[in-house]
């Protein structure tokens, strides 16, 4: 079975992610699907997906200085095992059965910019 892309997340940088949940539900009309210890925080309208990531603007700065996209799959074993032999992923890359419930993996561009390829556990 190969795998099934399912959708592109945006994530966007926040220096204080309790403050920027509570203006997108009251500017955008985007809810709370789930936030993580004021490092992260997933809000949805519409079958939409924005997630927010905190940053410092440090050189330990998550964010790395880059943008960051999410990439949703059904089935991530053979596409990750495809970026393995293309050299883009190294085996040690792959985070299996996390605490926020995804099985996943990441890597950089050239330009700094951060890959995510997660897969939801059911």
């Amino acid at each position: 079975m190969s795998t099934a892309l399912v959708k592109i997340i945006p994530v966007l940088e926040s220096a204080d992610i309790a403050r920027d949940v509570a203006w997108y539900k009251e500017k955008t009309g985007f809810a709370v699907s789930f936030s993580h210890e004021k490092m992260y925080a997933g809000l949805y309208r519409d079958g939409l997906e924005i997630h927010l990531q905190w940053h410092a603007g440090t050189k330990d700065d998550p964010m790395n200085g880059g943008a960051v996209i999410r990439i949703d799959v059904k089935n991530i074993k053979p596409l990750f095992e495809e970026f393995k032999q293309r050299g883009t992923v190294q085996e040690k890359d792959f985070r299996e059965n996390t605490p926020w419930g995804t099985n996943e993996f990441a890597f950089h561009d050239l330009n700094s910019n951060a890959i995510f390829i997660s897969e939801d556990i059911d």
